[in-house]
């Protein structure tokens, strides 16, 4: 499974239903994502950073010693959003063109369009550090598949646009929640944001992925008998970006319960 990647698309119907292992995670359109995505801070991203901020300030400073960012995809400001609370941060991620640019991002330099989000993250927690390296310093990026990750085996899980962008098959969808909650100890953090009612969609001019609706009402459905201090809100489509046939995103955050593996 692969990233943040539901975050965009124009829907079109098939009369298959696409699962993970259909499609070839490894040529997602990078270059194509970034720019119809994230050179510019756009509301809705404002939107998704000031409600997970609150959360993080809720938390001490550096009291998390590892957490992930499950299914990572190129997008930068989870991580910059965790660098206040999370010592070490990894990013993981399953297709070869999202990791090499993770890679670049954090061994090279980072591109100057993530620095907006970095000073929103930065003004609106004190915690995250004071320059976009520094915010990255802690972060290594894991060539992976989620499904892999051992049970447990984080303080903290962070996971933007990647449950329904990854299939088309709601029974998958729950899937992916449940082993994204299953990654963190029990009583571990949970923080999560997922495109609200987002049809299969196309990002540049050709390429195709899948997307599975969701709302609200269905994010509590398959949250709740997995977690506990479970919060839910949902933002309006953002009119800034092009029409993609979303809604607008679903906003989680929680903690894992006794036995999410259950």
């Amino acid at each position: 499974m692969t990233t943040d990647e539901t975050r965009t698309g124009h829907g079109t119907g098939t009369a298959h239903t696409t699962h993970n292992d259909d499609v070839d995670w490894d040529h997602w359109p990078v270059a194509d994502y970034l720019a119809e995505n994230y050179r510019e801070l756009h509301p809705s991203d404002a939107a998704v950073i000031a409600h997970h901020s609150a959360f993080y300030r809720g938390l001490p400073r550096g009291g998390v010693a590892r957490s992930v960012e499950f299914g990572a995809g190129p997008n930068l400001y989870p991580l910059i959003l965790a660098s206040g609370a999370c010592r070490r941060i990894e990013a993981v991620e399953t297709g070869a063109s999202n990791v090499a640019y993770l890679e670049r991002q954090i061994l090279c330099a980072p591109d100057a369009s993530w620095l907006p989000f970095h000073s929103l993250c930065r003004e609106l927690n004190p915690d995250v550090p004071a320059t976009l390296p520094a915010s990255l310093a802690g972060v290594s990026v894991v060539h992976t598949d989620v499904r892999d990750l051992d049970p447990g085996g984080y303080g903290l899980a962070s996971m933007h646009f990647v449950a329904e962008g990854a299939t088309e098959d709601h029974a998958e969808f729950a899937e992916f929640c449940r082993l994204f909650v299953r990654c963190v100890a029990p009583g571990g953090y949970l923080v999560a944001a997922f495109m609200e009612n987002m049809p299969t969609y196309r990002i540049g001019p050709a390429s195709r992925w899948p997307g599975c609706p969701v709302d609200p009402g269905r994010v509590v459905q398959v949250f709740a008998p997995l977690t506990a201090d479970l919060s839910v809100t949902r933002i309006d489509a953002d009119p800034t970006l092009p029409d993609y046939g979303d809604t607008g995103m679903v906003l989680l955050t929680a903690t894992a319960a006794a036995d999410p593996a259950a």
